[in-house]
């Protein structure tokens, strides 16, 4: 007979395994069903923690367990802990930012108990850490650092593991970055236990089209696809007749499992949800029937009866196989696919102190919106990225970043190419950006020392790289030759993918441009061996690109 597994690789293999083979079914809206109990002040704890839900779970946990009971009965194959607004500064709000570690443990504790009495053999059930957007946006509203929200999702994720929790589901998402943050939190976790959770992401399209942080799901799924994900989805914001252009959008790109847990419907001037089960259930079976889906479920104003339809639906369907076409994709607010069809793409260069003495002086004056104004005039005139360097030895670095960066991204919703030697100054920017940015640049000069220090932060914030035709040779360490750069190339190739892990669609190479004119005898017939380099390089790595300064030939 078989068993339930009771080890975290167990079941994390068991739920990895189950996706694969069926449509899972999420529960229904927690905070809505929490309304629907008529819960007095007495009952949160007093008229300070009113409408504390998360507090309930030190209060009244039976109404707790009796919600996450309903939806198992109904049919859910996974419910969400009660534990949305868990971070210590949003419990901080009720003066419950000391008990942030015990409220996420304790609602993990509740679920894990519950999920284990109706597990059976055939019918395991799991839990969804869930983890809330918080009360800021990095990219929004400002007013934290991407460190310091990082340490509030910490403090939340590590009393959801302690509790049980078989996987960590970042959800209602409004800001990438907030994700990346949560991520970050995630990973520090990891590292210092002994069996890391699977990671799911779900992020909420509002009415206009795309997440309040500005991206649409195209832009999300390109910075958040570095990771080895649970699933994907949307949940929140509009019912799911809302959702049909961007879940098919996800379809379409995603490598990984999707899901769909929307309202029901838009609230009415009362704030009540009005769509039926068999509204929302007939909308989804399109879906559904589209290929689209692997896990369903509920958000705001569903409950048990949404569930039980969802439940039906799902057993009688096949769950998406994900079969996503390899690309370069790259994004700022806006998403941007490097096509053959588009090419050549423009970076535009003025936004660096080295190649334009205006922008020097204003970052100088310290003009900061005057000089996020030379960006937002490149992508006017065209540029499809936006190159940033701000390496002045006679200024600091890091602090330039800091200040220049935020107003160059209220301006410019194209990918961001982050111009620096400095490793720390490169990962305060990816902390900066919500998208996936290209990181210009790496090579062999020094031997391995600057793909150690910045190739792992390629992986851990999403980033594609731009990768020099340079070795540490004393001879010829600059690729001149069409023959030379296809060499260094190769060795940079293996070292790339398979000891960094850098996929090829995220590797531009620079075949590198040399000044024209000069007289240097060793530069004779450069320009044409670049061209040649760079016909070689593709062939030889067909699912890279290439990139090339091209002002180097007037220096």
């Amino acid at each position: 007979m078989l068993k339930i597994p009771e080890d975290r690789p167990s079941r994390t293999a068991l739920l990895r395994q189950r996706l694969k083979e069926k449509i899972l079914v999420l529960d229904g809206g927690t905070g809505t069903a929490l309304q629907d109990e008529n819960l007095t002040a007495q009952d949160f704890g007093g008229e300070e923690l009113e409408g504390c839900n998360e507090n309930l779970v030190l209060t009244r946990p039976d109404v707790v367990r009796r919600l996450h009971e309903k939806y198992l009965k109904a049919g859910a194959d996974i419910v969400e802990t009660n534990t949305f607004g868990g971070t210590p500064f949003v419990l901080g709000e009720y003066g419950l930012s000391d008990k942030a570690y015990e409220i996420n443990r304790l609602a993990c504790e509740i679920a894990r108990q519950v999920c284990k009495e109706f597990s059976t053999p055939e019918w395991p059930r799991f839990v969804a850490a869930s983890i809330g957007p918080t009360t800021k946006a990095i990219s929004v509203t400002g007013g934290i650092t991407f460190d310091a929200l990082s340490e509030q999702f910490y403090q939340q994720a590590k009393g959801l593991y302690d509790g049980g929790a078989d996987y960590f589901l970042i959800e209602t998402c409004n800001d990438t970055s907030n994700v990346k943050a949560c991520l970050a939190a995630i990973d520090r976790l990891h590292s210092e236990v002994k069996d890391p959770l699977p990671v799911a992401i779900s992020g909420t399209i509002e009415p206009m089209g795309t997440m309040l942080g500005g991206q649409g799901v195209d832009a999300l799924l390109t910075s958040v696809a570095h990771r080895d994900l649970l699933y994907i989805g949307l949940n929140c914001a509009t019912g799911p007749e809302f959702m049909t252009d961007h879940i098919r959008t996800l379809a379409e790109m995603s490598p990984f499992p999707i899901s769909c847990v929307p309202n029901a419907g838009l609230p009415d001037e009362n704030g009540k949800y009005l769509e039926t089960p068999e509204l929302v259930g007939n909308v989804i079976s399109r879906f559904i029937e589209k290929g689209w889906l692997n896990v369903l479920g509920g958000c705001c104003g569903t409950h048990s009866g949404h569930v039980a339809r969802l439940r039906e639906i799902a057993d009688a369907a096949t769950p998406r196989l994900a079969a996503p076409r390899p690309a370069s994709r790259l994004s700022g607010i806006e998403f941007l696919e490097v096509t053959e069809e588009m090419r050549p793409l423009l970076v535009g260069e003025r936004t660096n102190v080295i190649g334009s003495k205006k922008f020097r002086d204003l970052i100088t004056a310290g003009k900061w919106e005057e000089a996020a104004e030379v960006g937002r005039a490149q992508v006017k005139k065209g540029a499809h990225i936006v190159d940033v360097c701000l390496s002045n030895p006679d200024r600091d670095e890091k602090a330039d970043m800091a200040m220049f960066m935020p107003e160059l991204l209220k301006k410019v919703r194209v990918p961001v190419m982050i111009d620096s030697t400095d490793a720390e100054v490169i990962e305060d920017a990816l902390k900066l950006v919500q998208g996936k940015s290209i990181i210009n640049s790496v090579n062999l000069e020094d031997g391995e020392e600057r793909f150690a220090h910045v190739l792992p932060m390629a992986k851990k914030y999403g980033a594609a790289v731009v990768v020099g035709c340079i070795d540490d040779d004393p001879i010829q360490g600059m690729g001149v030759t069409k023959e030379r750069k296809v060499e260094i190339a190769q060795k940079e190739y293996d070292l790339l993918m398979h000891k960094y892990g850098i996929p090829p669609e995220d590797i531009y190479w620079d075949a590198l441009v040399f000044p024209c004119g000069t007289g240097d005898e060793q530069y004779r017939g450069s320009a044409v061996e670049t061209i040649e380099g760079v016909r070689l390089l593709k062939e030889k790595f067909p699912s890279t690109k290439t990139v090339l300064g091209i002002s180097n030939v007037s220096f």
